[in-house]
C-alpha cells in the first residue's frame, strides 16, 4: 500500500467510455468518466488534465498510475496502456495494470465469478485461481457463484486506482489482456518493397 497521502492516478478506456480517477492515500479526490464509443485518444489527457487542475495536482505531484489492462475494446485498451506506461517513464513513478477481474472483484467478499461483456453476447470470466476464459452466459450461472460484473465507468476508474494503490510492489509494466485474439485478421497480401 503507498503511505498515506500518496497519490494515485487510474485510467481506464476498455469499454466505450474515457474514466480517471485520483486517489490520496485512501481518500477519493475525484472520479469522472465519459461515455464514447470513438475518441478516447483525445479526450483521455484532456479529462486527467482538467481532474488534476480542479484537484489542484500537478503531474510530477503524483505517485503511481493504474490502469485498467482489460479485457475489453482491443484498441481502447492500447488507448489507456499506452498514456499509463508514457506518463510513468516521464514522470519516474510506477505503472501498475489493474485486470477487469481485479476491479471488479475489489472490496466485493464471499465466493463469486467477475465477468465482463464479451463480444457476441459471450462472457469473458475469470474462475478463483484460474485463468481468464470466454464463457457463454448460461456457463456462468452454471457455476453456481454470484456474478460479481463490472461497476459503472467512474467506479471502475477508482476501483483501478485503489488496486494499484494496495499493490506492494509495482510489476513490470502493464500490457493489455487479451483473452482472444482481435477480431481484425492481418493482411494476407505481402508488405510493398521499400526503396532506399
Amino acid at each position: 500500500m503507498v503511505s498515506d497521502g500518496a497519490l494515485t492516478l487510474a485510467l481506464d478506456t476498455s469499454a466505450a467510455h474515457c474514466a480517471a480517477a485520483l486517489l490520496s492515500g485512501d481518500r477519493l479526490l475525484d472520479a469522472r468518466a465519459e461515455d464514447m464509443g470513438r475518441g478516447q485518444a483525445e479526450r483521455l489527457m484532456p479529462l486527467i488534465e482538467e481532474m488534476l487542475a480542479d484537484a489542484g495536482v500537478a503531474w510530477r505531484d503524483l505517485d503511481r498510475i493504474g490502469v485498467g489492462i482489460g479485457p475489453g475494446n482491443f484498441t481502447g485498451i492500447r488507448i489507456s496502456v499506452s498514456a499509463a506506461r508514457g506518463l510513468a517513464l516521464a514522470l519516474d513513478i510506477p505503472a501498475i495494470g489493474v485486470s477487469g477481474f481485479d476491479a471488479i472483484s475489489h472490496g466485493v467478499s464471499g465466493a463469486h465469478l467477475p465477468v465482463l461483456p464479451a463480444p457476441r453476447g459471450m462472457l469473458y470470466a475469470r474462475p478463483e485461481g484460474g485463468a481468464a476464459q470466454l464463457m457463454q452466459p448460461g456457463e456462468a450461472d452454471a457455476t453456481g457463484l454470484a456474478l460479481a460484473q463490472l461497476p459503472p465507468p467512474a467506479k471502475l476508474a477508482e476501483a483501478i486506482a485503489r488496486v494499484a494503490a494496495a499493490t506492494p510492489t509495482p510489476p513490470p509494466a502493464p500490457a493489455p489482456l487479451y483473452v482472444k485474439p482481435a477480431d481484425a485478421a492481418p493482411s494476407r497480401d505481402a508488405p510493398p518493397v521499400m526503396l532506399d
